[in-house]
């Protein structure tokens, strides 16, 4: 990750220990058979660290966008847009679940900001493609410069296979969360529940004597 990873004994016992301690928990957890209850606990775990982490990201990405003056949800499509180089509005709108009209509207916004340039894609003409101003883009980049190299160096300190058991885990979590975002957004295509606009049953008429 750019930064070098001194040997367990050269960075003191204290950080020897937890690294050596990290290792093998992980070793464990993947080559060591369990009851159902260790690995359930576990699991819940795993759970209970990636809401808190998702919660973490969710209130920083907030004051990052308030502070450049953008909507959230703004800041988090130029960030998709930042890690995958060139996306369509449709790429757009599989990640994040949103209509049609928002992400339309979005890029409206972003491209009067001239954060954004929207391209045509050399390989078919009807289909467009957005990417970076990386010029306007830049002082939200140097913006996070900090918290990478930070991350950058808690991540150093894994071993290789830890971090590959990391990066499996990443991306098939996100992998799901992606397509349990495209089911949410065809659940509420209908009504939502307590909205009043439910379809209420009809009332029968009462019987009318002759």
């Amino acid at each position: 990750m750019g930064v070098a990873q001194p040997p367990a004994d050269a960075a003191g016992p204290d950080h020897g220990r937890r690294r050596r301690h990290g290792v093998r928990r992980i070793d464990r957890a993947v080559t060591d058979p369990m009851s159902n209850v260790e690995k359930g606990t576990l699991v819940h775990n795993v759970g209970l660290a990636v809401r808190q982490l998702g919660a973490q990201s969710v209130l920083a990405s907030a004051v990052m966008a308030k502070h450049f003056q953008l909507h959230p949800t703004d800041l988090e499509v130029l960030d998709l847009i930042f890690v995958r180089k060139s996306v369509s509005a449709g790429d757009i709108i599989k990640a994040t679940g949103l209509t049609s009209g928002s992400i339309t509207a979005l890029l409206d916004r972003l491209e009067k900001r001239q954060l954004i340039v929207r391209e045509r894609d050399p390989n078919d003409g009807r289909r467009t493609c957005v990417c970076l101003n990386r010029t306007v883009s830049a002082p939200i980049e140097a913006a996070y410069l900090p918290r990478q190299r930070a991350m950058s160096a808690l991540w150093s300190t894994y071993d290789d296979a830890a971090l590959e058991i990391v990066i499996d885990f990443l991306t098939r979590s996100t992998a799901l969360l992606v397509e349990c975002t495209q089911q949410v957004g065809q659940d509420v295509a209908g009504p939502a529940p307590g909205s009043g606009s439910e379809a209420k049953p009809r009332r029968r008429r009462a019987a009318t004597r002759d």
